[in-house]
């Protein structure tokens, strides 16, 4: 799951995948509606690699949280972020057992579990595959090629 150039716009609804920098902010894609909107640097915007959930112990990254989610819903959709608070609280209370109940907010539950639908709607959350170890036997090594015989003169 990457999440690397996934952003959320304050003040603008659902996600946007980066698409490229300009001089003077950058041009992102809605998720929702593939609508491309320009963003001015003056405006706040978070990526969500870069976004973390409050815990007991600490803080955990936002694609823990959701990896977590995926893990519980078998990479299916988790519910709705329409449910009522307590229903809402006691389901992140099952993804993410330690979360700081005070600092972490309703409102900020229902914006993961919005983002984590949208994400696993647009097929976003694949997991990611960690990069194969190739290990080069000598047999399996490619041949050296031959070098050029240089004129030596004395």
């Amino acid at each position: 799951m990457n999440l690397e150039k996934i952003l959320a716009i304050s003040g603008k609804p659902g996600l946007y995948v980066l698409k490229v920098q300009t001089r003077t902010g950058f041009v992102a894609e809605s998720l929702t509606d593939g609508k491309k909107i320009t963003v001015n640097l003056k405006s706040n915007v978070s990526l969500l690699s870069e976004i973390s959930v409050y815990t007991y112990d600490g803080e955990k990254p936002l694609k823990e949280v959701m990896e977590s989610i995926a893990e519980k819903e078998s990479n299916g959709a988790a519910i709705s972020h329409k449910e009522d608070n307590a229903t809402l609280a006691a389901y992140f209370k099952e993804v993410l057992p330690n979360y700081d109940e005070e600092r972490v907010y309703a409102s900020d539950i229902k914006k993961i579990l919005n983002w984590y639908n949208t994400l696993q709607a647009k097929g976003l959350l694949v997991a990611e595959t960690p990069a194969e170890e190739v290990a080069v036997s000598e047999t399996e090594a490619p041949a050296e090629k031959p070098k050029k015989a240089t004129k030596v003169t004395e």
